[in-house]
């Protein structure tokens, strides 16, 4: 190796520290930028010559260059913030973003061809005037939209999950519309202690488990009386439910112990559910094209049933009557034969139907359309009834009738952890419920663990929105630096697998924190100075090469 080469080492010397000083440099110059993610950089040695020596072949050095530069993927620290939609991740995975999706003039989304993804670790978001969740560089963020319908029949089904249920495909995150539409009342759940010293109020010799049905009167409040006397009932408990429209309608569940000979150390109970007989808006066919219910005793009565419970006081099972729907009204009434066994719902309740009006100044104006409300007692059966289509009237004879009454299958029927009970010493209701409300607007954001993008509203209600989508790679050190603290996946890195935060290798989201700069400034500094010292190391080598071939110049004078 010659004095030229030894030079030209050293040129490498300070090419390859030169490099390493902008890397330092624009690794402190990041030290404050969200979810940054610095580099080291790597040295390696050339190619080296071969010479001979006595002892056979030796190699020298030609120098130096960047072995490889490599991102610092390790976890940045948190910072508390003040906004909401500011969010960071906790251990692996990174937000996906992506170009907007361009709109036709119907306002349907047009193809969105080959728009470029990106994935990031800031996650300091925020919406835009067209209501997309977009970062700083104007890239929506991605997400799945929350199965909103799935999430109402789990929570009146009692089913808890880790998860929200998610409908549909990744796709841009937008809020539309920042109010929500009223919501009608579709299920109820009332759980009471019922107390086991009552006794039997409401009596008939030949209705027992239906005596409050039958002294019930819905014309009785034009003349500003109850529909059911104070002395005929046990307990009462009520509760507003919403129409369609968002209007509140109270809804009343009248109790009374029924008692039965030869009970087997049972006991049994009769409901009724009802409703302000003015505001009743249900019609039934008859020769005129149709009778107003509200025109009938039967006025505000919406489903009449009993409860039976063991000699612990725990209820066993239930059953539950509404109107046919075919049902006709004889003389102005409407009579116990008109009855039948309860739908159904699909988590296994009874549902009754009710069509609101609403009434001011004495007039009443009918409600768009019925609404059908599941009630939920603490019991269930998927399976409905059985016994056959027994009516309210065939059971209603004699004390003969507990055996008769159409109830639900108890192979099959299942108990919620709260439930009616008849085992207190004084009436009480323990919970209620209902999933109607009326229209609301948009009062604020959160975002939990798993990603999950939650409103709040006027109302009172809250509401998942979406389910933040995250992106994992095989190598992530193989992703590309696009700008703007984004990366772009490489065949290096592989495609991303996506998923839901808190979910498999991927880390959690935390709302409110916005991840910081993993740079390290201690390290940089000491970096910084081996930097200089190596660079001013190979600048001697130069300087003293020089020095040497001046020598050999002046060899001859």
């Amino acid at each position: 190796m010659g004095l030229s080469s030894s030079m030209w080492a050293g040129v490498t010397g300070l090419l390859t520290h030169g490099q390493r000083m902008g890397l330092i440099s624009n690794n402190l110059a990041n030290v404050n930028t969200v979810g940054y993610k610095g580099s080291n950089m790597y040295f390696a040695d050339l190619i080296s010559q071969n010479i001979g020596t006595s002892a056979g072949i030796a190699q020298i050095g030609t120098g130096v260059t960047i072995g490889a530069v490599y991102a610092d993927l390790s976890q940045g620290g948190f910072e508390t913030t003040t906004d909401t939609l500011d969010m960071a991740i906790g251990g692996n995975g990174y937000f996906m973003v992506r170009e907007r999706t361009s709109i036709g003039e119907n306002g349907q989304a047009l193809s969105s061809g080959n728009l470029t993804s990106y994935y990031t670790r800031a996650g300091n978001f925020r919406f835009d005037n067209d209501g997309y969740l977009v970062d700083p560089n104007g890239y929506v963020v991605q997400g799945w939209e929350v199965d909103r319908a799935k999430v109402r029949s789990n929570k009146s089904s009692g089913i808890t999950t880790t998860q929200v249920p998610i409908k549909g495909s990744i796709k841009d995150i937008r809020l539309d519309q920042f109010q929500i539409p009223a919501q009608a009342t579709q299920n109820m759940t009332v759980i009471t202690q019922l107390d086991s010293s009552e006794t039997d109020h409401a009596t008939s010799a030949t209705d027992p488990f239906f005596s409050m049905a039958t002294l019930w009167d819905g014309q009785n409040v034009l003349t500003g009386e109850d529909p059911l006397p104070d002395t005929a009932f046990a307990y009462q408990t009520t509760m507003k439910v919403y129409d369609q429209n968002g209007t509140a309608h109270n809804v009343t569940i009248y109790y009374d112990k029924v008692t039965v000979s030869n009970s087997g150390g049972k006991s049994y109970w009769e409901y009724i559910v009802t409703c302000d007989p003015l505001e009743d808006g249900r019609t039934l066919p008859d020769s005129n094209g149709g009778l107003s219910v509200s025109t009938t005793p039967t006025a505000g009565l919406l489903m009449m049933g009993t409860l039976t419970f063991d000699a612990s006081g725990n209820m066993e099972n239930i059953s539950a009557y509404t109107l046919k729907a075919d049902a006709t009204a004889s003389g102005g009434s409407i009579n116990l034969n008109q009855w039948t066994p309860a739908e159904i719902s699909a988590s296994g309740y009874p549902v009754f139907t009710a069509n609101f009006r609403s009434v001011s100044g004495g007039s009443a104006t009918n409600s768009a359309n019925a609404i059908n409300i599941a009630l939920n007692m603490g019991i269930r059966n998927t399976n409905g009834f059985v016994g056959g289509a027994a009516t309210a009237a065939d059971v209603g004879v004699g004390t003969s009738g507990a055996s008769r009454l159409t109830r639900f299958d108890s192979a099959t029927t299942k108990f919620n952890t709260n439930q009616t009970t008849n085992n207190s010493t004084s009436s009480t209701t323990l919970f209620n419920s209902q999933d109607g409300y009326t229209a609301g607007m948009l009062t604020g954001l959160s975002v939990d663990k798993n990603g999950v993008l939650t409103g709040t509203f006027s109302n009172g209600q809250t509401m998942e929105l979406y389910a933040i989508a995250l992106a994992d790679f095989t190598n992530a050190y193989g992703l590309s630096r696009a700008g703007g603290n984004l990366f772009t996946e490489t065949q290096a890195s592989g495609q991303p697998t996506t998923g839901r935060a808190n979910t498999g290798r991927l880390g959690t989201i935390s709302g409110n924190t916005l991840e910081t700069s993993n740079v390290d400034l201690a390290s940089e500094m000491v970096d910084m100075i081996l930097t200089q010292r190596g660079f001013q190391a190979n600048s001697k080598t130069i300087t003293t090469v020089d020095t040497m071939l001046a020598e050999v110049i002046q060899l001859k004078r």
